[in-house]
C-alpha cells in the first residue's frame, strides 16, 4: 500500500485552476508552481519524427487506387467560358477523367468563414457549378490521372476561349467607384471619440502622412494539399488544416450531408498562417472522387497558391497624430482605404491595434472597402495589425522627430492606464517594462537622435524602434477528453492543430505539471474532426482555449477519481478544490502527506481507465479586461547610399506577453513574426496587374520573401509575468512577432539616412 500512503518526493501539489475566467476567479495555480516543467525550453515531440521522415502530412498518405488532380485557371477577371475543349486532355495517357462545370456534381457554395460558428470557406462562390468567371485564376477544370505528372501534361492540353465582361481590376478606379464602411466579425471598422479632426489643428504639434502597404500572397513551405476519399457516403479528408472540425462541417453543406459524415485529419501542417482553412481544391478534390470513385490526392503548386488562395489585401493609411509641446497626445487619426473582394468577409482591418495602443483626447479611425474582382483575399499573420503598426508607429516616429523627443520616451509618455477607447482595466500590461528593458539590452542609448550621423566605412547605420501589440482571444468550442489507465498515464484529445508551433509539446507540459506526471507518462492527440472541441488554429488563441479545455476535463478527471478513492483512500472526504496532482497521483494541498497514485486508484476500483470529456467554460475574461500581447521592437540597419541597398544588421523584440510556457518553442515563434516582419519590410509585394487582374510573380523565384542572408542574429526576451487573468497565465504569441517589425525598420532607415519611406516595401529604388 505504499503507493497510498508515501507520496514520494519533493515539491508541492498543483491544486485545480477555477473552471472559469471572470471576475472573482484567482490566477491559476499553475503560474505559482516552479518545481515543473512548465517555462523549460523542451524540445518539440514532433521533431523527431520530421527530421526522419515519419511524419505523415496531407499529400503523403497511402492510398489504394490513388489518382492524382491537377488544376486549369482562369486567364480572364470577369466573364463566361466561351468554349471548353477537354477531349485532347481526356485522351491523353492516364487520364482518368476531366471535371468541368458541365460533369461536377451538384454542390452548394462554402459556408464563409466568420458567417457561422463552423463556416471556414474562403469565398462563398459556386464551385465549378457554371460557366461564370469571378476572378484571373479561378479554376475552370479538373484533370484527374494515374500519376500527377500526367495530370499536369494533360491539363495542359485543354482548349478554353473567353467572353469577357467589364471588371473592377484598378484600386485607384475601384475608390472612383465608391467605397463602403468595412466590418470585422460583425462590427463596423469605425470608431470617433471626441473631435478628432479639430483637435489635430489645434495641436501645438502634428504630423498627418499616407502610407501604403502592398498585396501579400501566403508562402507555407508546405504548398496546399488534401487526399481525400469516399468511403461508402463517409468522406474522409487528410488536409493541411487548421481548422478541421469547420472544414467538417463546411464540406458536409456543400455536398449536404452531416457533419458526422465527413472525416479531417490533419496531424501535421506545414506552416500556416491563416491560409489553410477550407478553399476550393479540397472542395474540387472531394467532388472528383465521387465522379470517379477512387481517392484522389490535389496537391497546389506554389503557382496554384497564389491564384486560389487568399492573401493579405493592399491598405493606403492616413496617420495624423496632434500633441501638445511635451508630447502628450490630443489627437489620433488612422484611416483609409482597402481592398476587397465582393466573395468574402474580411477587410484588412488596419486600424484595431491604434484603438488601445496610447492614449489621447480624441481619436478618429475608419476603415472603408473598394471592392475588386479579385481572388477574395484572407487571414494572414496579424490581420490588420501588421499593416496597421506600419502607418501607426511610423507615425509615431515622425512626432518623436518633430518634437525632438527620444521615440521611446514618446511612447511611454503615452502610455494609457486603462485602455484609450473601451474603458476596461488591463488584465496585465507591462509593456514599459518591456521597453526599459529593450532598450538597455540593445544600446538605444547609442542611437544618434540627427539622421544621417552615423557611418561605418560606406554604409549609413541607423536604429529604429516601434510598438507590437496583438489581442488576447479565446474562442468558444473548447473542449478535451482525457483519458487515464492504469499505469498512470494520460492522453489528452482535442480536435486543435498542430502547424510547427510547438502546441503539442506546451501542452504535454501544461497537462504532466498539473496532473503531477513526467512528461513521458502524456500524450496530446490532435488534428481530428472526430476528437472533442471546435479549436481553431488563429488568433493566437488555440493554447488559451486548449488550456482552458485541459482545465475543464481535469475538473471532471479528479471529481471521478475521488468518487474511485472512496472511504478506504487518504484522500476520503476531500473534495476536488482541496486535491492536486502530485508525483503519479493526488495529494491534499493542506497536507501532501494525504496522498493516493492514480494507478492505486484505478486499482482499487478495478478499472483499467477513467474517460472523461468536458467543455471549456466561455471566454468571460474579454468582458472585464482590456487584454492583449506586448512587446518592444528595436532594429539597426545599414543603408548604402550608393546603391539604396539596406541591410537588417540585428534585430531586438522585448515581449510582454504573460507567462511562457516553453521557452524553447516560444523564442521561435517569436523569431518567426519577425523574419516574416522584415519580409513584410524589406521585399514582400505581389505584384497585381491592374489591367487584368492577374497576379504576375507567381512563384519563389519572383515573390521575393526572406533568405538565411537576409536575416541578422535576432533577439528575444520576455518578461515572463503571468496574466492572473488567462488560462497558465499566458498569452498569445504566435503573431505579436510580426506587428511593428515593419515600422521598425523603416524608421531605422529613416534614422540612417534622413529619407522618410511611407510606402512599402523598402526597395532599393525608394532611397537612391
Amino acid at each position: 500500500m505504499s503507493a497510498i500512503n508515501n507520496a514520494g518526493g519533493g515539491g508541492p501539489a498543483v491544486g485545480l485552476a477555477a473552471n472559469s475566467w471572470g471576475q472573482g476567479d484567482g490566477p491559476d495555480p499553475l503560474i505559482r508552481h516552479q518545481h515543473g516543467s512548465v517555462g523549460a525550453p523542451v524540445s518539440r515531440i514532433d521533431g523527431p519524427l520530421k527530421v526522419q521522415g515519419r511524419a505523415t502530412f496531407a499529400a503523403e498518405f497511402v492510398m489504394e487506387h490513388l489518382t492524382y488532380a491537377a488544376l486549369a485557371f482562369s486567364a480572364v477577371a470577369k466573364g463566361r467560358i466561351a468554349t471548353l475543349n477537354t477531349s485532347a486532355a481526356a485522351a491523353a495517357p492516364g487520364v482518368v477523367l476531366v471535371m468541368t462545370y458541365k460533369n461536377a456534381p451538384r454542390m452548394k457554395p462554402m459556408p464563409l468563414f466568420m458567417t457561422a460558428e463552423k463556416a471556414a470557406g474562403g469565398d462563398n462562390l459556386p464551385i465549378m457549378q457554371d460557366d461564370k468567371i469571378h476572378w484571373n485564376g479561378q479554376p475552370i477544370a479538373l484533370v484527374l490521372a494515374e500519376t500527377q505528372e500526367q495530370a499536369d501534361f494533360a491539363a495542359t492540353l485543354l482548349d478554353v476561349t473567353y467572353q469577357t465582361e467589364p471588371s473592377d481590376t484598378d484600386f485607384e478606379e475601384a475608390k472612383r467607384k465608391g467605397t463602403k464602411p468595412g466590418e470585422f466579425m460583425g462590427e463596423p471598422l469605425k470608431l470617433e471619440i471626441g473631435d478628432a479632426e479639430t483637435a489635430l489643428k489645434q495641436a501645438a504639434v502634428w504630423i498627418d502622412a499616407r502610407y501604403s502597404t502592398p498585396r501579400h500572397n501566403h508562402n507555407a513551405i508546405e504548398p496546399h494539399a488534401a487526399t481525400v476519399a469516399w468511403e461508402g457516403d463517409t468522406l474522409v479528408v487528410h488536409d493541411a488544416s487548421q481548422a478541421v472540425v469547420h472544414t467538417a462541417w463546411s464540406i458536409g453543406s456543400v455536398f449536404g450531408i452531416d457533419e458526422s459524415k465527413v472525416h479531417v485529419t490533419s496531424p501535421y501542417v506545414g506552416g500556416g498562417f491563416g491560409s489553410k482553412t477550407l478553399w476550393q481544391h479540397q472542395v474540387l478534390g472531394a467532388a472528383a472522387s465521387k465522379l470517379a470513385g477512387r481517392p484522389v490526392r490535389i496537391t497546389l503548386s506554389r503557382e496554384g497558391v497564389y491564384r486560389m488562395i487568399g492573401g493579405r489585401a493592399p491598405t493606403e493609411q492616413r496617420v495624423a497624430i496632434g500633441a501638445d509641446r511635451d508630447g502628450r497626445f490630443n489627437a489620433i487619426i488612422h484611416t483609409g482605404v482597402v481592398a476587397m473582394s465582393r466573395q468574402n468577409a474580411l477587410p484588412e482591418p488596419f486600424i484595431l491595434a491604434t484603438r488601445g495602443a496610447y492614449q489621447a483626447d480624441a481619436f478618429k479611425l475608419d476603415v472603408e472597402v473598394a471592392y475588386l474582382d479579385m481572388l477574395a483575399n484572407t487571414f494572414m499573420r496579424a490581420p490588420g495589425e501588421a499593416v496597421g503598426t506600419f502607418g501607426l508607429e511610423c507615425a509615431v516616429d515622425e512626432l518623436a522627430d518633430k518634437l525632438g523627443i527620444d521615440p521611446v520616451e514618446l511612447r511611454i509618455l503615452n502610455e494609457p492606464a486603462k485602455h484609450p477607447t473601451e474603458g476596461r482595466p488591463f488584465s496585465s500590461r507591462h509593456i514599459v517594462e518591456a521597453w526599459r528593458t529593450g532598450a538597455g539590452r540593445f544600446g538605444w542609448a547609442k542611437r544618434s537622435p540627427k539622421p544621417g550621423a552615423a557611418r561605418d566605412g560606406e554604409w549609413l547605420v541607423g536604429m529604429g524602434c516601434a510598438t507590437a501589440t496583438y489581442p488576447y482571444y479565446r474562442m468558444p468550442g473548447g473542449a478535451a477528453r482525457m483519458t487515464l489507465t492504469k499505469d498512470g498515464h494520460v492522453r489528452v484529445e482535442i480536435a486543435a492543430h498542430e502547424m510547427g508551433m510547438g502546441t503539442a509539446t506546451a501542452h504535454v507540459q501544461v497537462t504532466a505539471d498539473r496532473l503531477g506526471l513526467t512528461l513521458d507518462q502524456v500524450s496530446f492527440g490532435y488534428g481530428d474532426s472526430k476528437m472533442p472541441g471546435a479549436v481553431l488554429a488563429g488568433g493566437s488563441q488555440q493554447t488559451a482555449s486548449i488550456g482552458a479545455a485541459i482545465v475543464a476535463a481535469q475538473h471532471a478527471l479528479v471529481t471521478e477519481l475521488l468518487v474511485l478513492a472512496g472511504n478506504s483512500s487518504p484522500l476520503a472526504g476531500l473534495k476536488p478544490n482541496e486535491v492536486g496532482g502530485l508525483n503519479g497521483g493526488l495529494a491534499e494541498l493542506a497536507n501532501p502527506t494525504r496522498y493516493e497514485s492514480y494507478a492505486s486508484i484505478l486499482s482499487r476500483a478495478g478499472r483499467e481507465q477513467v474517460i472523461v470529456e468536458a467543455n471549456a467554460p466561455p471566454p468571460t475574461e474579454l468582458q472585464n479586461w482590456s487584454m492583449h500581447s506586448y512587446g518592444a521592437m528595436f532594429c539597426e540597419v545599414r543603408v548604402n547610399p550608393i546603391t539604396g541597398e539596406t541591410r537588417v544588421n540585428r534585430f531586438l523584440g522585448s515581449f510582454d506577453c504573460g507567462y511562457i510556457l516553453n521557452a524553447k518553442t516560444a523564442a521561435s515563434q517569436f523569431r518567426g513574426g519577425i523574419i516574416m516582419g522584415l519580409g513584410l519590410a524589406l521585399m514582400e509585394e505581389a505584384q497585381f496587374d491592374g489591367r487584368n487582374g492577374r497576379i504576375m510573380n507567381p512563384s519563389l523565384s519572383e515573390y521575393h520573401i526572406p533568405s538565411h542572408m537576409d536575416v541578422p542574429d535576432i533577439d528575444v526576451i520576455w518578461n515572463n509575468i503571468p496574466d492572473p487573468h488567462t488560462p497558465m497565465g499566458a498569452r498569445g504569441i504566435g503573431e505579436i512577432g510580426i506587428t511593428g517589425t515593419a515600422a521598425a525598420v523603416a524608421n531605422a532607415v529613416f534614422n540612417a539616412t534622413g529619407k522618410r519611406i511611407r510606402d512599402l516595401p523598402l526597395t532599393l529604388d525608394k532611397l537612391m
